[in-house]
């Protein structure tokens, strides 16, 4: 199980979303709002965390289980986000626009090497960070943490 520092102060408690479980939600095709993951207690979240969600089968298995749950706790099943065939987090040749604009944004560059580089993960985080959507505090703390610039 892989959780990143910026993740360190609600990680233990798993009071927010942590990224390995938000790249299992794009990979199987479910929203979750935070409201409804604070409606699950913690042995469940700590499952969608720990199962895997990499084959057909394991993606096919996450999204029911995380259905059942939802169910369970909310009365109703998640809502259907698109599936990316080919996710930018997966194209180790293109640094996302939305990375290098927040990036040039703190006098920052990541190289194409530096991308490359990174582990799948790494790449989802950053794109996720780098929304204008997403509340990105923690992408100067990422960046400085998978070493793209120095400490």
């Amino acid at each position: 199980m892989t959780f990143f520092e910026f993740e360190a102060d609600f990680v233990e408690a798993l009071r927010c979303i942590p990224m390995q479980v938000r790249l299992k939600l794009d990979t199987c095709g479910i929203k979750l709002k935070l409201q409804d993951w604070n409606h699950f207690n913690q042995a469940e979240r700590q499952s969608l965390v720990e199962l895997p969600c990499l084959t057909e089968a394991e993606i096919i298995d996450y999204r029911e289980k995380l259905n059942q749950i939802l169910i369970q706790q909310t009365g109703k099943p998640g809502t259907d986000l698109a599936v990316d065939e080919n996710p930018p987090w997966m194209d180790a040749a293109t640094v996302p626009e939305s990375v290098s604009a927040k990036a040039q944004e703190l006098g920052v560059t990541i190289s194409l090497a530096q991308w490359a580089n990174l582990q799948p993960l790494q790449r989802f985080a950053l794109i996720k960070l780098s929304r204008s959507s997403h509340e990105n505090r923690n992408f100067l703390p990422a960046v400085k943490e998978f070493h793209l610039v120095e400490s």
